[in-house]
């Protein structure tokens, strides 16, 4: 082979190339990925499923699709032979889904969800699903009923969440590319932990049919990469309408990777960046906040513009998504009746008993506490006083994302308050966990792209830099993250596993 890189460590864009060359097969990549998977992952445990054979297989049916397009003069499409990784809570015909939940252990769905029929059309294959914080309800990935996911840099640290998993692999090299769901922070605030790239899309960029719902106005399927361009690419390929989600916008998906640009010296000259007041809080570790202020004075060394500006509502960010996420909770899992399918536990009684016994047994102990938050937020007497007034902050957040977009292009913050927490250290202290995700919370509630991509390092530990912009203008942000990328060379390096590894 004529480059250094082994194939694992390949990004996605990468990869397809050289396969698309015939520089390597797609066999070759499969079987080095799921190799590495062997050899790290029953320390990591990233993955809850493997599909080693059926990835073999179609891996070999790419390479044979490559030859039979070279012969006839056709372009293979983009993502050719390149194995994808997918986080257990987005559905996978015929592969157990489990939305790392006893209550559905043992379910395989019938139909791939919209976002893996376009990877699927793109040329990617399955390797595997892996492991997120149950229901996607978690910031650590410790709420999953299958075991905790490590974080490469630090085995003794969480990789965040809920998508830990998918960003534990992409640390690891135990993937190529991967998709993770992001409802209040859980692509990103993994990313920022473990050094990889994750992206939060417009709500209504990418259609959510298939994807186990934990909150429907809030949830959202993003890319988890190597780096920026892989991230423009995977969204190139998952985003559009979908007639199946009524809550996807019918609108033309720009060339995200050609907006990038090919320049070997990036430019940032004349963007404004938004910095917000109200993202320098008591809580914010030194280390971050000076990881932040060199970032946004490279920004400007780009041509960048910088601007401090204000969200006055983003302290309420928090009380309101911990009111409407598990209002929309406790409405979506009331589906798992011990009826329809699932885990079902008998027990003596009526079929209110088995359902009691079903859920007692099938959900754990997060997903309980929130779907009791959720139903009592939404209960006679107190729907007004809880819910209602929370969607009226949810308005009030949105203005005010909408009145710094008149102001400046996009806005930049840090993506967590701190590096990665050691494991178990927040368990005990569900506040503690969920504050967490403080910097995460306030785009979703206003339906605004943010993407995480790596900016530092605190005691061998990664820090991650938060880009948001107006929403359905992914272009600007992935601009302005690549041209930083491209400058910089955080996202070059790699956890030492060599005590992880077999």
């Amino acid at each position: 082979m004529a480059f250094e890189t082994r194939l694992e460590q390949l990004t996605a864009h990468h990869a397809a190339e050289l396969v698309r060359r015939g520089e390597i097969s797609s066999v070759e990549l499969t079987r080095a990925t799921l190799e590495r998977i062997a050899a790290l992952d029953d320390t990591i445990h990233a993955y809850l499923t493997v599909t080693a054979e059926r990835a073999l297989a179609q891996a070999r049916d790419a390479d044979a699709r490559r030859a039979h397009l070279r012969r006839v003069g056709e372009t293979p499409p983009p993502l050719l032979g390149v194995p994808m990784t997918i986080k257990d809570v987005i559905s996978t015909q015929g592969v157990t889904t489990t939305a790392g939940s006893r209550i559905l252990e043992n379910f395989a769905p019938v139909y791939d969800a919209a976002v893996i029929e376009k990877l699927h059309a793109a040329g990617a294959h399955l390797i595997g699903k892996t492991n997120p914080d149950e229901f996607a309800m978690g910031s650590s990935t410790e709420n999953s009923a299958f075991g905790v996911t490590r974080n490469p840099w630090d085995l003794e640290r969480v990789p965040g969440g809920s998508s830990g998993g998918s960003a534990a692999a992409m640390a690891a090299d135990e993937g190529i590319f991967a998709l993770g769901t992001d409802t209040g922070g859980s692509v990103r605030q993994p990313a920022s932990f473990t050094n990889t790239v994750g992206l939060r899309p417009s709500y209504g960029r990418v259609s959510r049919w298939g994807v186990i719902a934990f909150a429907s106005s809030l949830d959202q399927v993003g890319p988890m990469t190597k780096d920026v361009r892989d991230a423009a690419l995977i969204l190139q390929c998952i985003a559009g309408s979908d007639a199946r989600d009524s809550t996807t916008v019918d609108s033309p998906v720009p060339n995200y990777v050609e907006a990038l640009g090919q320049a070997t010296e990036p430019s940032l000259q004349g963007l404004r960046v938004g910095v917000p007041r109200e993202y320098f809080i008591a809580g914010l570790a030194p280390q971050v906040e000076t990881a932040l202020r060199a970032a946004l004075t490279h920004l400007e060394t780009l041509g960048a513009e910088i601007h401090t500006v204000q969200l006055p509502h983003t302290q309420y960010a928090l009380p309101t998504y911990y009111l409407l996420a598990p209002a929309e909770a406790s409405a979506n899992l009331a589906r798992y009746d011990s009826v329809k399918y699932g885990l079902r536990v008998d027990a003596p009684g009526d079929v209110w008993d088995v359902m009691r016994a079903t859920r007692g047994r099938g959900f754990g102990a997060e997903v309980k506490r929130r779907i009791m938050l959720g139903a009592y937020a939404l209960s006679a007497g107190y729907y007004d006083a809880y819910y209602l007034k929370a969607q009226k902050v949810r308005t009030l957040i949105k203005q005010d994302f909408d009145n710094a977009f008149a102001q400046v292009d996009v806005l930049v913050s840090a993506t967590t308050p701190t590096p990665a927490f050691r494991i178990g250290e927040k368990t005990d202290d569900p506040l503690q966990m969920y504050l967490a995700d403080i910097f995460t919370l306030a785009q979703p509630l206003a339906g605004i792209p943010a993407l995480c991509l790596p900016c530092g390092f605190s005691d061998g530990l990664p820090i991650g830099l938060q880009i948001m912009a107006r929403a359905f203008d992914e272009t600007t942000m992935l601009r302005v993250a690549y041209a930083y990328e491209q400058t910089t060379d955080w996202h070059t390096r790699k956890p030492d596993l060599s005590r992880a590894a077999i």
